[in-house]
């Protein structure tokens, strides 16, 4: 496939173009979808940490980074997260971190816990409700007590039992919520 690019929409790396190899299951989110997120979540994150699961290209965890969150991005996929490793250094990243395993991996590990965590899974992963409420129940352990989970789907998809959406959006093709339990 042929290499595509996003560009950082705020803070510190704004306009800044990130180079990366879109495949199935790898694609970063639109700067739309992202606009309208970081619109609702401050232009600043300062103090906040911030977990990106299912980072793939990386561009919700270096949006989050370039606005001054710690970040940790979680991928499994090999490439994307060297991809992501070299386009942390090329910023000097010092906040943001790379794990190489699978998301629902990392949440059963450790107990840090998280102001925000990003899930934006390949969608045909995660195409059904019983899907959404697995993963979601294994973020919910590591979100901090006034956390958001920022969920992003091809389709809308009702929160589960103790989880309401403090925004929801659609944008083209693209759902996307902000659950706060």
């Amino acid at each position: 496939m042929r290499a595509a690019a996003f560009r950082i929409i705020g803070g510190q790396w704004r306009g800044r173009k990130i180079n990366f190899t879109p495949s199935v299951r790898l694609r970063a989110s639109a700067d739309r979808v992202r606009e309208s997120l970081f619109n609702c979540l401050g232009q600043r994150l300062d103090g906040k940490t911030c977990l990106d699961l299912f980072a793939g290209a990386g561009a919700l965890g270096l949006e989050a980074a370039s606005r001054g969150a710690r970040v940790v991005c979680v991928e499994r996929e090999s490439g994307a997260a060297g991809a992501l490793r070299r386009a942390a250094e090329k910023l000097s990243a010092e906040n943001m971190t790379v794990r190489r395993c699978g998301a629902e991996d990392f949440l059963g590990a450790g107990a840090e816990r998280f102001d925000l965590i990003f899930m934006d899974p390949p969608f045909a992963d995660y195409a059904d409700d019983p899907a959404w409420r697995r993963l979601l129940a294994a973020a919910e352990r590591r979100l901090a007590a006034d956390g958001l989970a920022y969920c992003e789907s091809d389709r809308h998809f009702p929160p589960p039992s103790g989880w309401h959406a403090a925004r929801r959006r659609r944008a083209g093709a693209v759902f996307w919520q902000l659950l706060r339990r």
